[in-house]
């Protein structure tokens, strides 16, 4: 009997593991129909709980996002833009609330000079970056040491901030054209006589499996906020490159500036050695949705991962990929040996998908270890990590991407002071606002604290007298979804001559860190206590005189660290753990 007993238990345990491991992740998987007029965002069950409606005579070009706003952005090519047929080019960018009201609708193309084309990505202050071709004549190509005499597309990065309602402005741009080089003829341009010591430039006269004009072929372009990075994927290159966006515009343009001190050129590639003169296992065969995994993922924490068209390794060559491996971090850039190929050598993880995507299509990590991966033209599909199939829908989209039911019906919160600059002692009256555009009745709760801890508050609009510089942070919830989200405002008290000096030497290395930060500048402060805080405002590590703080222990993400020195305002820094 005991072993009967025993044999349910394990049963009834395995029984629950393999629900477990089968478990869907989120609620609405948004699509939108290529070269169509409608986008939609459909649950688990397959069931549309959101269409939106665009011009016809807008139909979608590539990519659709959903942003948190509940706003759909969108690429569309003009009726006028008929003149750039590859690409595929569209030349217009929407963003569409959730009642259907454009709220922008910008255009930026011009006949054979430039034109965006593929992805998009929209950024967390409200900017979008746009991939696109920059035309370049055959005397320009020939100048910069290509070795036919021929025109060339190159290639832009813009980002874009919207002024108007059909108006934006470029605040950032990055060309390739500055970032070239070429060993072909010393008299011309971007001469180096080594390729393989410059993989942070583009060889020119490497042809790849393109042909001119069009050489290079950006398709797909993802941001990283914590490294303030940007990745893209170039089809004829076969490979995955990483550029800087901390930089100003004129650091973009060249080779120093930055947080990684090397300007607008590539700080790491992968996919291709030979593309810059390299040994080593060519990975892709047309890469399309280069992309970073996010840091929560189980499995691949900050791991980059590109989706393998036509992969042409065996077996089952007929079937496309998703390959996924770990960049050499090294703070803001990424180790290389001279001369060698940068690491790692193969992929760490491989999906082998059951269908073949020529073009186009994309994945999507997931937090539980599920992976979204959409074989464009066809279908979607969510897989658990053992790439047992748990849902498909037919969508006939480039890209699809899951989001869970509070991104999507989730409060949208704000929070503000009634002073930002204070004596210490004075009066101020915070605040905190919801808005959930997606429900009719929404009943909000309210939860404030405080980076450093003291402050709480039930209250929508509390008060407090503050005596150090504090950061607010306040949690309002829908109780009608069960969602919420957070949000801060900071309230600096008045700064003393030596809290001035503090601030300003004090130096905390390295950032990004694997797990070990030092603290320069404490020998003289006198006492100071250092708390940690993650994220989400809550205290997770707390020391007294340390010169040092190991984080090796935490999840890779954001953290604060707020170092109180005796009787001055605490000094609050920003850290980011990638291991």
């Amino acid at each position: 009997m005991k072993n009967r007993n025993l044999l349910i238990l394990i049963v009834v345990f395995f029984s629950i593991i393999a629900k477990v491991n089968g478990q869907q992740w989120g609620l609405y998987t948004l699509y939108a129909t290529k070269n169509g007029s409608v986008a939609y965002l459909c649950d688990t069950n397959g069931t549309n709980y959101k269409t939106w409606t665009f011009s016809s005579t807008k139909k979608t070009a590539y990519s659709t996002y959903l942003i948190p706003g509940d706003t759909i952005v969108r690429t569309y090519k003009p009726a006028a833009n008929t003149t750039w047929n590859t690409g595929p080019c569209h030349g217009a960018i929407q963003k569409v609330a959730w009642d259907g009201t454009v709220v922008w609708d910008w255009t930026y193309y011009q006949a054979g000079t430039y034109c965006p084309h593929h992805d998009i990505c929209p950024l967390p202050n409200g900017n979008v970056l746009m991939i696109c071709y920059d035309a370049k004549t055959s005397t320009e190509a020939v100048q910069a040491g290509l070795s036919s005499n021929a025109a060339i597309y190159s290639e832009k990065i813009i980002e874009v901030k919207p002024t108007g309602a059909t108006t934006g402005t470029i605040v950032w741009e990055w060309k390739l054209w500055d970032h070239l080089c070429q060993n072909f003829d010393a008299a011309k341009s971007n001469y180096v006589t080594s390729i393989v010591n410059n993989p942070q430039l583009m060889n020119i006269n490497y042809a790849g499996t393109g042909t001119l004009p069009d050489r290079y072929h950006m398709n797909g372009i993802d941001y990283n906020e914590s490294l303030d990075q940007i990745v893209v994927s170039m089809h004829f290159m076969n490979s995955a490159f990483i550029i800087d966006h901390s930089t100003t515009t004129a650091e973009a343009s060249s080779h120093t500036g930055g947080n990684s001190g090397k300007g607008g050129d590539f700080l790491y590639r992968w996919g291709n050695p030979a593309s810059y003169g390299a040994t080593g296992s060519t990975i892709f065969n047309v890469i399309h949705d280069a992309h970073w995994i996010s840091s929560d993922n189980p499995n691949f924490p900050n791991y980059l991962c590109g989706f393998n068209n036509n992969n042409a390794t065996m077996p089952a060559s007929q079937f496309s990929k998703v390959d996924i491996w770990n960049p050499p971090y090294d703070g803001y850039n990424y180790t290389i040996t001279p001369g060698l190929a940068y690491t790692p050598s193969t992929y760490d993880y491989e999906f082998v998908s059951a269908f073949k995507s020529t073009n186009e299509g994309n994945s999507q990590q997931l937090p539980n270890g599920n992976m979204l991966v959409n074989n464009s033209f066809g279908s979607v599909y969510e897989v658990n990590a053992s790439g047992t199939q748990l849902w498909t829908k037919a969508t006939n989209s480039s890209h699809a991407y899951r989001y869970t039911k509070c991104y999507v019906r989730g409060p949208q919160v704000t929070a503000g002071s009634s002073l930002t600059t204070v004596t210490a002692g004075t009066p101020i009256t915070l605040s905190s606002n919801a808005t959930s555009v997606t429900e009719t009745s929404p009943s909000y709760t309210y939860s404030w604290s405080s980076i450093p801890a003291g402050f709480t508050s039930s209250s929508q609009n509390p008060t407090d007298a503050p005596t150090m510089t504090t950061t607010y942070l306040v949690t309002i919830t829908d109780n009608t979804v069960g969602c919420s989200d957070t949000a801060s405002v900071t309230v600096n008290v008045g700064v003393g001559i030596n809290e001035e000096i503090n601030s300003a030497n004090l130096v905390l290395y390295p950032n990004p860190t694997t797990g070990i930060i030092n603290i320069s500048d404490v020998n003289s402060v006198g006492d100071f206590e250092l708390n940690v805080f993650n994220a989400y405002g809550k205290l997770v590590l707390n020391l007294k005189n340390s010169k040092t703080v190991d984080l090796s222990n935490f999840s890779n993400g954001i953290y604060y660290l707020s170092i109180q020195i005796e009787n001055e305002r605490a000094i609050n820094k920003k850290i980011i753990l990638i291991k």
